[in-house]
């Protein structure tokens, strides 16, 4: 089940975010959630199964245009389709609120996100140089696009 959580979700999408970003980066605090949440257009889709929420996703919205922010699965939860169905709810998201394209930034040495954004339909339309900090120097961001339609469903 996915379902949308607001500014009061904050704690819970901290928590998620711990247990699932990993080696990606360092994860956001309940604050910065709070904070993320308070801005108009935005929206956090939780996926929760029988043990308990499991990941997010993150969106932001613009006029025609939608950004995933940020996506995390709980590292015990990887593989079972949660990130799949995840970014398959942000594209319909996003389409029905009137977006035509779908926008992430994804390090381009997180083999395992930029296979699930490719089975999703995503393709390259920029780089950010540097984009990530990493313990062993900077790593660039490739930035994905998705083409939405008013019954887009990645």
């Amino acid at each position: 089940m996915i379902a949308p959580v607001g500014p009061e979700g904050a704690g819970l999408l901290a928590a998620l975010h711990a247990g699932g970003i990993g080696e990606a980066g360092p994860a956001w605090d309940e604050a910065a959630f709070a904070s993320l949440l308070a801005v108009p257009g935005r929206i956090a889709l939780v996926a929760s199964g029988a043990e308990g929420p499991l990941g997010f996703v993150l969106l932001g919205r613009a006029v025609d245009e939608a950004e995933i922010i940020t996506l995390a699965v709980l590292a015990g939860a990887r593989r079972r389709g949660i990130g799949r169905a995840l970014v398959a709810e942000a594209a319909s998201h996003a389409a029905a609120a009137g977006a035509t394209r779908l926008f992430l930034e994804v390090a381009e040495d997180n083999a395992a996100a930029l296979a699930l954004y490719d089975a999703a339909g995503f393709v390259p339309v920029g780089r950010r140089r540097g984009y990530y900090g990493r313990e062993t120097g900077a790593v660039d961001a490739r930035v994905l696009a998705l083409a939405l339609t008013p019954s887009c469903g990645a």
